[in-house]
């Protein structure tokens, strides 16, 4: 049974899950190197079926957020706990997730249990009022310390209004 998402102590993500300099041929392969990450810190117990659940959702409307975000995300019976991975583009290497601003330097893989609408709905929300403000996609951006990106991930979905 997936664990209840506690905002006040949100692992979502840690530094395992955080791709600095990430090299992908397309949003694809970006997404699936992200949920090699997850798997492999056991948030994710069968990688093929959630890249299934990630690519049908993915088909229904493009995840490209404005300033360079690339949001992809599902709901999955193969995610034990709400995990977020994190890949920051190396330079030059920016993808497109289908904002009408461009492609996204910034792409947050979003991995919620099946049965954990109120939370996918909860994070994706908190996240994208995060990202909305540019000081915060900046912040993401210029860390280059995988520590440093999950903490400021972590602390985002902690200090919000219920």
């Amino acid at each position: 049974m997936a664990e209840p998402l506690d905002p006040y102590d949100a692992h979502l993500t840690t530094a395992d899950m955080v791709i600095l300099e990430l090299e992908a041929k397309d949003k694809t392969d970006a997404t699936n190197q992200l949920a090699e990450r997850l798997h492999a810190a056991g948030r994710i117990s069968d990688l093929d079926g959630f890249l299934k659940n990630v690519n049908a959702r993915e088909h229904q409307l493009a995840t490209g957020l404005p300033g360079g975000i690339g949001l992809p995300h599902a709901r999955s019976e193969f995610v034990s706990q709400t995990s977020i991975a994190v890949g920051i583009a190396k330079y030059g290497h920016a993808l497109d997730f289908g904002a009408a601003d461009g492609p996204a330097t910034v792409i947050l893989l979003i991995a919620t249990p099946a049965s954990s609408f109120s939370d996918h709905l909860e994070v994706l929300a908190t996240l994208a009022r995060s990202l909305s403000k540019e000081s915060f996609r900046e912040s993401l951006r210029r860390a280059y310390d995988a520590e440093v990106i999950a903490e400021l991930i972590n602390s985002s979905l902690v200090f919000f209004d219920h």
